[in-house]
């Protein structure tokens, strides 16, 4: 394996991490935000407090992880990014600071219009922020973004396979986020909740599922290089996802939400997973293959070898606050 492979893997592996945990976390928005009035809707809003409130600005950590680990070991294509995607980069990050912003003033709200107002700043930004990001891995993957960057402010990320890509992101969070919320509300001894959230859930599942699907074909006229990809070398990884979304909608409707959680994170990460090879060997698409786009050498040991500390370090943490998060004691 080259020293370009290895960094894009590391790097590979703190976007499937931000996807599956902000994924489940930005998710909540989409409930909240359809949760109804102050009086119908305070049950569920509670359960998302509870449920995000330890973790909702540590998922963030793999946003950071990734953004060092792509400027340092592929520095042109980033900047290359950055000059092209200015627009909805600038967009999701509006998002992410309105959404922590809004999730902390709300619980201080001294009167129910204020709660209300950072309730819906709260669940917009949590919608918005998934999308503008999945328009960037559209624009990627469609090939709109120049080797030297400073490509089109607004075609590069207002066409089909960007904004399905958007699309696809809210969808894949919000059905996390039902899927974890369901077995939350069984953990803390809310039945109801639960059978409410379930056929929430479900719809959310079978959209998304249609979405991901009816996308191959604009794709497929879009973006002819990631499409030949998900055809060939990615053809796996979305039956893999295909299988797995099935099998949690199964369990969902079998109100197994415990053991509904694991093929649901295998199904966001295998169709994640899949545009990842679809687009190999590029890093942006009919601009810069991989092999062609990293930086010293001396620069990609170095950051492997960051890589290894951070995960030493960061991830027994991390692995133990989502484990104590998913605990009975900390339901109730």
């Amino acid at each position: 394996m080259s020293l370009e492979v290895a960094v894009a893997a590391a790097l590979f592996v703190g976007v499937l991490a931000y996807a599956l945990f902000g994924g489940a976390d930005f998710g909540s928005g989409f409930f909240d935000l359809t949760a109804g009035g102050a009086r119908r809707g305070a049950e569920l809003r509670t359960l998302i407090d509870h449920s995000i409130g330890p973790v909702w600005e540590v998922n963030h950590v793999w946003l950071i992880y990734c953004l060092v680990v792509w400027w340092t070991g592929f520095p042109e294509s980033f900047a290359a990014v950055m000059t092209t995607l200015i627009v909805p980069l600038l967009l999701a990050l509006l998002g992410i600071v309105l959404r922590g912003a809004s999730f902390a003033f709300r619980k201080y709200s001294a009167t129910l219009s204020q709660a209300r107002t950072f309730g819906v700043v709260f669940a917009t930004s949590s919608i918005i922020t998934p999308f503008f990001l999945g328009t960037v891995a559209g624009a990627i993957a469609s090939g709109r973004v120049p080797a030297d960057g400073y490509g089109d402010r607004w075609s590069s990320w207002l066409n089909p396979t960007s904004v399905f890509g958007g699309i696809i992101a809210v969808g894949t969070c919000a059905f996390l986020a039902g899927v974890f919320l369901c077995a939350d509300a069984v953990r803390g001894g809310k039945p109801a909740l639960a059978s409410a959230l379930r056929v929430r859930t479900l719809g959310v599942g079978l959209a998304t599922g249609l979405v991901v699907f009816i996308a191959l074909i604009p794709i497929e006229i879009d973006a002819p290089t990631l499409a030949d990809g998900l055809e060939r070398q990615a053809a796996p990884l979305i039956i893999c996802s295909f299988l797995a979304g099935v099998a949690t909608l199964w369990l969902l409707w079998k109100s197994r939400f415990a053991l509904a959680r694991l093929p649901a994170l295998i199904a966001v990460a295998t169709v994640i997973s899949g545009w990842g090879v679809g687009q190999y060997p590029w890093l942006l698409v009919d601009e810069v293959r991989l092999a062609d786009a990293g930086g010293a050498e001396a620069t990609l040991q170095a950051l492997l070898v960051a890589v290894a500390i951070a995960g030493i370090v960061v991830v027994p943490p991390l692995a133990l606050l989502f484990r104590l998060t998913q605990t009975e004691r900390w339901s109730r």
